[in-house]
């Protein structure tokens, strides 16, 4: 099925305080990032951060989920904070989190979600089932395996399993700047963010993994892929402090992530302080086939 898209015009959501960030970084295909627990589960200690700069989704991508299910209950697995869950509660739909971090659960709960603690493969559902399992920023540290399998189980059938992203990748000369910032630090991390280059379809490997995972099931249909492009421009404390939340460089030594930050500022106080970013939020929704 080929994406949908929409304009930037119509995708692009009004938030307050910072509007668009990079993207999280991954690990290369060879190096998955489910690998690294330590990653996943290193965003508490900055929970309050996280929440404030982590971008919200389209309400166009919102919009698409919820038309989708066939009722009102959702989990939310690796709810973090609660950014993926404001949406769907606001259009009405109850949510239970699955959240590994207790410090990031915490913060959830204070926006009155009901959180459980656990990785969504080791968490018990308890009999319990749901319309839709949406996993925002979060199903790449999932065991694509164990997780289509767990998926499986806690669905209705004929509910959904949504998994999405935004990512974002500024021009190539500047990314190309951040790079060697980056590699001239010794960070230890699997990857460099700005090594890769701009996709048409950001995300496309992890998704293709979830597609066989859940494929090996044969409890879900195909898989539906949404694609949401936008542009917007951003100043130079905002992308800084959004990176400052990217998974591995939250766990650099202040020393060296400081060294990092400060890099990155002078390459975008050389292009004139502001950063105009294409914006692209990617979803795959699948359905739960019946029994």
């Amino acid at each position: 099925m080929r994406p949908t898209r929409c304009s930037a015009t119509k995708c692009r959501p009004t938030y307050s305080g910072h509007m668009v960030t990079p993207a999280s970084p991954t690990p290369p295909a060879d190096d998955a990032a489910h690998r690294h627990p330590e990653i996943a589960q290193a965003f508490g200690s900055i929970a309050e951060k996280y929440d404030r700069a982590r971008p919200r989704y389209p309400a166009a991508l919102i919009d698409a989920i919820a038309e989708r299910l066939p009722g009102h209950t959702l989990l939310d697995l690796g709810i973090g904070t609660g950014i993926s869950a404001e949406p769907f509660r606001d259009r009405g739909f109850a949510v239970l989190g699955v959240e590994p971090d207790p410090k990031m659960a915490a913060l959830a709960r204070k926006k009155g979600f009901e959180v459980e603690a656990g990785r969504f493969e080791d968490w018990d559902p308890a009999g319990r089932t749901f319309d839709g399992v949406i996993a925002g920023q979060t199903w790449h540290w999932v065991d694509p395996i164990t997780g289509a399998a767990k998926a499986a189980i806690v669905l209705h059938p004929g509910g959904r399993l949504a998994v999405f992203w935004n990512a974002a990748i500024p021009s190539p000369e500047v990314a190309a700047e951040f790079a060697k910032v980056f590699e001239s630090l010794d960070t230890g991390l699997p990857f460099n963010p700005w090594t890769a280059s701009p996709q048409a379809d950001p995300y496309g490997s992890i998704i293709d993994q979830t597609a066989d995972g859940l494929r090996a099931t044969g409890a879900f249909g195909a898989v539906e892929r949404l694609t949401f492009d936008w542009q917007s421009t951003v100043g130079r404390d905002a992308w800084l402090e959004q990176t400052s939340t990217a998974g591995g460089i939250n766990r650099l030594p202040k020393d060296k992530l400081d060294v990092l930050l400060r890099g990155l500022g002078e390459a975008i106080d050389a292009v004139g302080g502001t950063l105009v970013i294409d914006y692209t939020t990617v979803a795959a929704i699948i359905e739960r086939l019946p029994d």
